[in-house]
């Protein structure tokens, strides 16, 4: 480019804006007031977990949603939409007084689809994806901070909190729409984009590490065992962060720990989180992405190790930088070896099918209410996560790339798929 274009990267800020707000407000906050919304509505440990589930079953289960929205609405409608139904969700929070509405307000997560902005505007991806993803961990850093906060501003109101998160979700939304643009910009800026990457996937490169000269379908992915590691991985660390944002804080403090210094180890998990995928993402253009999966699943295990005994500043410190590390890594490193592995032109499909495992993931936080109603504490359900993620650990120690015998390289289309989609369907 010639000169430095403002609207892509407001766009970036409003999207890891958006980002932030979600995680801070959902899985990290959350964590925080469960305990409280618990003790006030006379709910059971396991119910207060369900509503948890049902935010990381909703999570995946609509991975497909905001593809589907695109195509059939176009950007705007879809931002639009996301908007309502995260607005609703928080809504439906701040009213409850039974298990019903929680439960419904958590349901209605919805995504917002700025990874497809993105990737229309953007010739190279690294720096705004790498900002975009940030953003998240960011959330999981200032979310506990920010909810304590709200909470001895709100003298203990969670409602109020809630109803915050609400309003702030409405102008986040409101600013991404604006800026998105009408159809004709978003057309061409594909169009050029489609071009581009074109001419660069075209061009010869040499790499240590390992990448496919042929994309695979979704149908020819899942019969390999290399996507079910990769899965098994995706679902892992799901399972374990989801139930370490639910349950850390209300298990640290009966084991003794004051309040505020289980959220400020839950808040040193995010950031190491955070630092280490910024590493990861530079690092995985110069080593293998195995050895990156490998390294951070080894740390989430001994981190939740740490977590279910934690007694000291010691082991809180093990189980913050443990846990923290492999939950950002590994979420990198599988997304970056299905790209190495299975090619880029299906991985929109691919990726969708390994996001639908958070379904099942989110059982985490139930299962770990479950076990407190049952043993009185949370100690049995961090050692079960460190199981689940040693044996990942395992199965990844083996896995090599998969090889499609008898296959040509794909040749690199020519059409500009997303400025025809962007054309067919107006922002």
């Amino acid at each position: 480019m010639s000169k430095i274009e403002w609207r892509p990267w407001l766009l970036v800020a409003a999207f890891s804006l958006v980002l932030f707000l979600i995680t801070a407000s959902t899985y990290s906050s959350l964590g925080v007031v469960l305990s409280n919304m618990v003790k006030e509505e006379h709910w059971t440990y396991a119910n207060g977990g369900l509503g948890f589930t049902l935010l990381g079953a909703a999570t995946g289960a609509s991975s497909f949603v905001p593809a589907f929205l695109i195509r059939k609405l176009g950007v705007r409608p879809t931002l639009a939409l996301g908007t309502i139904v995260m607005a609703a969700g928080f809504g439906c929070l701040t009213l409850t007084h039974g298990l019903l509405v929680y439960f419904i307000g958590y349901q209605s997560m919805a995504l917002i689809p700025g990874t497809y902005v993105l990737a229309a505007i953007f010739k190279h991806r690294g720096l705004p994806f790498g900002l975009y993803f940030t953003s998240a961990s960011a959330g999981g850093v200032a979310g506990p901070v920010m909810a304590l906060w709200a909470m001895h501003v709100f003298h203990d109101a969670w409602r109020e909190l809630w109803l915050t998160q609400a309003v702030l979700m409405v102008i986040t939304g409101a600013i991404c729409i604006l800026l998105v643009g009408p159809p004709a910009w978003l057309a061409t800026r594909a169009a050029r984009t489609d071009r581009d990457v074109a001419e660069e996937v075209a061009k010869p490169k040499s790499s240590r590490v390992y990448r496919t000269a042929v994309d695979w379908t979704a149908r020819e992915a899942i019969r390999t065992p290399q996507f079910y590691v990769l899965l098994a991985a995706y679902f892992g660390h799901l399972f374990v962060g989801i139930t370490i944002a639910s349950w850390s804080v209300t298990h640290l403090t009966e084991r003794g720990t004051l309040i505020g210094v289980a959220v400020v180890m839950l808040t040193v998990e995010s950031l190491v989180g955070t630092i280490g995928r910024t590493v990861a993402g530079f690092l995985g253009d110069f080593i293998d992405p195995r050895w990156l999966l490998l390294l951070a699943l080894l740390l989430l295990t001994v981190g939740s190790l740490s977590l279910s005994v934690a007694h000291s500043y010691l082991t809180l410190i093990i189980y913050a930088v443990g846990s923290g590390f492999g939950f950002g890594v590994t979420a990198l490193a599988v997304t970056l070896l299905l790209l190495n592995y299975f090619g880029r032109k299906h991985n929109l499909e691919i990726f969708s099918l390994t996001c639908l495992i958070g379904t099942v993931s989110a059982l985490g936080p139930f299962i770990g209410g479950k076990l407190r109603d049952g043993s009185g504490g949370f100690q049995t359900t961090f050692q079960l996560c460190a199981v689940v993620i040693g044996v990942i650990f395992l199965a990844a120690t083996f896995m090599r790339p998969p090889r499609k015998s008898g296959s040509t390289e794909t040749p690199v289309e020519t059409q500009p798929r997303l400025a025809v989609e962007f054309a067919k369907h107006p922002a």
